[in-house]
This record gives structure tokens, sequence and C-alpha cells, in this order.
């Protein structure tokens, strides 16, 4: 099977936008949507980035910083599932993602060498 990690990283800040959308407005929320729609989104546009390196460093690099911005997406979903418990299960579901995405990019990270 082939897997395209660029459109599953961009599949998923699309996802975490629609989400995001969907979430009451208020107080709490809008701070937790910004931080979660900008992790969210910033894992794609740094494997996008690591795909057009310029060396071997700067692609290890910018891969450690997809790691780094999904692993705090997973963060910010927690947050967001404690400030809106009927959404909870959809968090969870967006939460895994983001954890195999971090599992992902840290394999990639470990198996590149500099």
């Amino acid at each position: 099977m082939n897997y395209d990690l660029e459109e599953r990283s961009a599949r998923f800040g699309e996802n975490v936008i629609n989400f995001a959308k969907e979430l009451p407005g208020n107080s709490i929320n809008r701070s937790l949507i910004d931080q979660v729609v900008r992790s969210a989104t910033s894992i794609g546009a740094n494997y996008m980035e690591a795909n057009q390196a310029s060396s071997k460093k700067d692609f290890r690099n910018k891969i450690r910083i997809s790691q780094k911005e999904s692993n705090e997406t997973k963060h910010w979903l927690r947050m967001i599932a404690a400030a809106n418990q009927v959404r909870k299960e959809e968090c969870k579901n967006l939460w895994k993602e983001a954890h195999e995405l971090t599992l992902i990019f840290a394999k990639i990270s470990k198996n590149c060498s500099v």
C-alpha cells in the first residue's frame, strides 16, 4: 500500500480546521482553537519544507518540527476535550491521528542519518 504522508498531514490539518469551525466561539475556545489550528496545520507545512530541504540536516530539522507540532496538537486537542465534553470523542479520534503522525515523524527522524 502506498502512503502519501504529504496528503495525510494536509488532510489532518483540514480535519482539525473543520472540527474547530464547529466549536462554540466562547472565550476559552477561541484561544484553544487558535493554538490547535496553528499546530495542526504546521505539521504538513513543515513536512512539505522537509521534502524541499537543502541538506540532510535541514531535512531532519523540518521532520523534527513536524514531530513536535503533531505532539503539540495532541495537547491542544486534550484541552479542547476538557473544555467541550460533548466533543470528547471527536477530539479522541483527532488525537489518535496526531499520535500516529508523531510516531511516523519520530521514526523518520530516527532513521535519518546526518
